[in-house]
């Protein structure tokens, strides 16, 4: 059962535009930070990988982990934004994540890979919490004809934390070969993920302070709306299965770039020179987010969508069937073709939702589950095939992908 997300009726309306560039300021740094804490999750795989000696299908317990939140949270999310407001949810989310970065320190001082895997559970369950109130407050925040446009460019700052964090993972914890002991040397997370949890704790502080518009756009019933049940909203849960494979399939080429890009076949580069490269494929998603908030201007963004997951089939096609450079920069190109993806694909699938956009983002939120299992299925197909081949699950989603941007739904934004 999912909740419609209901603001505490407080102040203002859309007739005060310099608090929403205010709160659309504001909420740039949430997506800042959940998207650099998503991006180290692509460092730890190998660190872990190596530290605890696993295989690619236990190293990607840590994509399940983090991602099987956003199925298990979102609808708890829904209820608790639909109790404290927009505001409040955040203020919670990031206090939620804050707990999980400080439970890093533990997890390192009883080498406890399991210990991990949990504080990365809890970790993500504040983002979803994050997720479910900023996503639809954002689409709010102005009109929705212009919804993809401005939820694409405030995700443009998601994709910066995406493109700093390899960095900074590779400087502070792929910087030392991996440990010859028995027992695994766990140091080189603790202070990253100590400084995270103090930026997050002091973020929920000031949050908390701010006075943030109310959206009340989203409770005003409409009677037929209500009448049908969400199953039943053909373009949503078109949309819901396009965010699945979506995420899935970003989650996957993410969580074994660095592997991939070390690989004998590709460039035997060590993993910290890897790690550097995965900054060009997210860097590439925020100039993709920065161009296509411009190009949907004037052009149909259901049909960019389409035109960009056409391009992203050709380059993992390319990376599949070559070696050396010529797969190396074809899959880092890939980041380029995503960036407008999981926005635009969100609010095409938010569009006539109203006083349910609440209940609609929350299924939406779940699922980012695609996330958690189809990085499982690709580490299966690693172990018993190879690497290379494995690429062949990202390429299945984004066929999908392509078919749901082609698709005509009945809505006065298509026309």
């Amino acid at each position: 059962m999912a909740v419609s997300i209901s603001p505490q009726p407080t102040t203002v309306s859309h007739e005060q535009p310099s608090n929403f560039i205010f709160a659309l300021v504001s909420l740039t740094v949430l997506f800042f930070m959940w998207g650099f804490l998503t991006s180290l999750n692509d460092i730890l795989i190998p660190y872990f990988k190596n530290e605890f000696n696993l295989s690619y299908t236990q190293a990607m317990l840590v994509q399940f982990c983090f991602f099987s939140a956003y199925f298990l949270v979102s609808i708890p999310a829904g209820f608790l934004v639909k109790a404290y407001g927009y505001q409040n949810g955040i203020v919670i989310g990031l206090s939620v994540a804050a707990v999980g970065c400080f439970s890093f320190l533990s997890a390192s001082q009883l080498v406890s890979y399991p210990l991990f895997l949990l504080s990365l559970f809890i970790l993500a369950s504040g983002i979803t919490i994050l997720q479910v109130a900023a996503n639809p407050y954002v689409t709010a925040l102005g009109t929705e004809k212009s919804a993809s446009g401005r939820l694409t460019m405030t995700q443009a700052f998601n994709s910066l934390g995406t493109t700093i964090a390899p960095l900074i993972g590779a400087a502070l914890i792929l910087n030392t070969s991996p440990s010859m002991a028995n027992t695994p040397q766990l140091e080189s997370v603790e202070l990253p993920y100590l400084a995270i949890a103090i930026i997050l704790a002091v973020m929920a502080v000031i949050f908390f302070k701010f006075k943030l518009p109310v959206i009340n756009s989203h409770t005003a019933i409409d009677p037929k709306l209500t009448a049908t049940p969400l199953y039943k909203e053909k373009k949503l849960m078109f949309g819901v299965g396009a965010i699945f494979l979506y995420v899935g399939a970003e989650v996957s080429i993410g969580s074994f770039l660095v592997s991939f890009i070390s690989s004998a076949e590709i460039s035997n580069y060590t993993e910290q020179e890897a790690a550097h490269l995965i900054a060009y494929y997210w860097g590439g998603a925020m100039l993709g987010r920065f161009l296509g908030a411009i190009v949907m201007q004037f052009i149909t963004p259901r049909h960019y969508l389409a035109f960009n997951a056409a391009m992203v089939m050709t380059l993992i096609l390319v990376a599949i069937v070559s070696t050396g450079s010529v797969a190396m920069y074809a899959i880092l190109a890939v980041g380029f073709f995503n960036g407008v993806m999981f926005p635009t694909i969100f609010s095409l699938a938010l569009e006539g939702m109203k006083e349910r956009t609440g209940q609609a983002s929350g299924l939406l939120c779940q699922a980012i589950v695609g996330g958690a299992l189809l990085p499982m299925l690709q580490g299966v197909i690693a172990d018993s095939v190879n690497l290379q081949i494995s690429f062949v699950v990202p390429l299945v989603c984004y066929v999908f992908i392509c078919y749901y941007g082609l698709k005509k739904h009945s809505t006065k934004l298509d026309k």
